[in-house]
């Protein structure tokens, strides 16, 4: 079967609160083989990706996976690192300057189970895509 979509996939392997994303990924590529999950880093050029972003991430304040299509609806959280800074900033930007059209992220509450996790993003998926 041929790649026919993309998730962008943000994680930090070194923070344990940030890692869960990068931790599911065997078990969501051998699920969606039809999909390209690419590990991805706010310093790299997100508009290379496409016109229409899709992103999974992780996401603080939140109490189950959910599909953030508003960007006015992320809250800036505390900086930890460049990516908390990057992620929401850049992605206004790059809509704002029409680099990109439109952004999607599926976000997963830190410290979530695996098991609800993979099982909350499968249908995410399924529905964005199947």
């Amino acid at each position: 079967m041929a790649i026919i979509s993309k998730i962008l996939v943000f994680g930090n392997r070194l923070v344990e609160q940030d890692s869960l994303v990068l931790k599911l990924l065997p078990r969501l590529r051998k699920s969606f083989k039809h999909i390209e999950f690419k590990e991805f880093d706010t310093s790299e050029n997100l508009e290379d990706e496409g016109r229409d972003l899709i992103i999974l991430d992780t996401a603080f304040g939140i109490d189950k996976v959910m599909l953030i299509e508003d960007l006015d609806s992320l809250q800036m959280s505390k900086t930890c690192s460049m990516h908390d800074f990057d992620l929401p900033i850049t992605l206004r930007i790059l809509i704002k300057l029409k680099a990109i059209d439109s952004v999607k992220i599926i976000a997963i509450p830190a410290g979530y189970s695996r098991d609800e996790a993979i099982k909350e993003i499968k249908e995410i998926i399924a529905g964005l895509f199947c």
